[in-house]
């Protein structure tokens, strides 16, 4: 029987704890601030927020929207991170991505403070993350090991395929699984014969952006499989990267879309602040 990787339960237990620890804090007079940078109007970005300001609120967690417009300049947006960077209230800066064009991504992720980089995409948390040190860690990957910490599943010494390198998910990822111990292939666009390597694969992690592209054939009997994709099918549905009903015949265990990866990201987003509040007030 394949076992179904539930996010949005696991999040929820995650949570209840989280929501303990910083009830808490508040009577040692700690109360963890997030706050979250949005430029434009961009739709799925607006939603992205509003869930994340909606989690932060139900924890106790002081959640702050710094919003500009779509015209805003990079030093007005810069002028935004720098004022919160100085902000004692906050804990932990989130700039929501995509930026508009005239807006430089990497200039805005590097001058936030790196111990207030609650996305982990600073320099200096990727540098740490490789060296196995790590600080804040990007909240996809954090969350898919929550998931599987969950789940009893272990990664140590296990062949893990990753399909897509980008920085949010792919790059990270793969460090945190090399930091367990398992042996870690990423793949992409490039990539010849992508599915001969996947299928070699004991814990598959697809990234790719693109619906259901992983179907049955692509996968190892028995493999775990987590689908990070939120794409739309021809008939509009939400979907992910991998073909859920034929994979899950093959899979041991697979995460759901929607319903697995989306809302660990949020509990990793949330933990992470509260993580980097304690580090703030007790030095």
């Amino acid at each position: 029987m394949t076992m179904i990787l539930d996010g949005k339960q696991t999040a929820n237990s995650l949570m209840a704890d989280l929501k303990t620890e910083v009830a808490a804090m508040k009577t040692r007079g700690i109360t963890p601030g997030l706050a979250v940078v949005l430029v434009g109007d961009d739709p799925a970005s607006a939603i992205y927020v509003r869930n994340k300001q909606r989690r932060a609120q139900e924890l106790g967690i002081t959640s702050v929207l710094r919003r500009l417009p779509s015209s805003a300049t990079q030093a007005e947006v810069l002028a935004v991170v720098e004022a919160l960077n100085h902000d004692d209230t906050i804990d932990g800066i989130l700039v929501q991505l995509p930026l508009p064009e005239q807006v430089d991504p990497d200039a805005v992720i590097a001058a936030i403070a790196p111990s207030k980089d609650v996305d982990g995409f600073h320099a200096n948390n990727v540098g740490r993350l490789w060296e196995n040190n790590p600080g804040v860690v990007a909240s996809t990957p954090y969350g898919i090991m929550a998931l599987l910490k969950h789940y009893g599943i272990t990664v140590a010494g296990k062949r893990a395929v990753i399909i897509g390198r980008s920085n949010i998910v792919g790059r990270p990822m793969a460090a945190l699984l090399l930091n367990a111990d398992a042996t870690v292939t990423m793949t992409h666009s490039k990539t010849p014969d992508l599915f001969a390597v996947t299928r070699e694969a004991d814990l598959l992690v697809v990234a790719i952006g693109r619906a259901q592209f992983v179907t049955a054939e692509a996968v190892k009997p028995g493999a775990v499989v987590i689908d990070v994709g939120m794409d739309r099918n021809a008939a509009g549905k939400l979907v992910g990267d991998v073909d859920f009903d034929s994979v899950a015949k093959v899979a041991s265990a697979i995460t759901p879309v929607p319903g697995g990866v989306g809302p660990m990201t949020i509990a990793a987003l949330m933990i992470q602040t509260v993580e980097l509040a304690k580090r703030h007030h007790n030095g």
